[in-house]
């Protein structure tokens, strides 16, 4: 946890001294609604809905956000909050990402040990109206019971019309505990406005960790 912070502690000092190169850094704000919050093929609601908000501040391609959505484990559990830190590049014609998260769990039970930090590698390159791209996340000390953790994520996008974009994921998680599981989506998403999208997608996994599930959901970005 102490790494995290000194992560996200570096960036932060990078960010404000880049302050004077970008005088006017981008700030975001985003809030969504969605009937299922699912994280990696399994839900994170117990199947219900989730409402979920952030913030993001960029400069001179240094990053720092945070999200929060609601909950439900079963064991008084009831909201999740990100706490983020990057960096993204571009190095011929591919565009990089990396950066670290630390996950917090509001209402967690004595001894659960949810609370986490995962570190991120992501690389994309778009061909047209096409991204492909992938990425790897890590953690030394993951969720619940398990230590080591990796997830590792091939995923497309594809624009065939103005507003419109379809893309899918398809991942595997490695865990030293729990056992390992492979989790896929595929769906499609359209911009109502320039702030509003909407998105429904089928959700999978070949772990006994819940059934497959189609989630639909509205956000708006600022």
């Amino acid at each position: 946890m102490k790494l995290v912070f000194a992560c996200v502690s570096a960036l932060a000092v990078f960010a404000a001294g880049s302050v004077e190169a970008q005088t006017q850094p981008d700030v975001g704000f985003n809030l969504g609604v969605v009937n299922d919050y699912v994280f990696r093929g399994a839900s994170q609601t117990d199947g219900g809905a989730a409402l979920q908000g952030g913030v993001d501040l960029e400069v001179n391609s240094f990053y720092l956000g945070t999200w929060a959505s609601n909950v439900d484990f079963g064991d008084g559990t009831d909201a999740e909050i990100d706490l983020y830190g990057g960096y993204r590049t571009e190095v011929g014609g591919y565009a990089l990402d990396l950066g670290a998260g630390s996950y917090f769990y509001a209402g967690e039970p004595d001894g659960a040990d949810y609370n986490y930090v995962e570190f991120k590698a992501l690389v994309s390159r778009a061909f047209g109206p096409a991204t492909l791209g992938a990425a790897v996340y890590h953690s030394f000390d993951y969720f619940g019971a398990d230590e080591k953790a990796t997830y590792v994520e091939a995923n497309a996008a594809f624009v065939p019309a103005e507003r419109w974009t379809i893309s899918g994921a398809v991942g595997r998680q490695w865990l030293d505990v729990s056992g390992d599981y492979a989790a896929w989506n595929l769906g499609a998403a359209y911009a109502l406005t320039d702030h509003l999208t909407a998105d429904l997608r089928y959700h999978d996994l070949d772990a006994p960790l819940g059934d497959a599930r189609v989630t639909a959901g509205l956000k708006a970005s600022f």
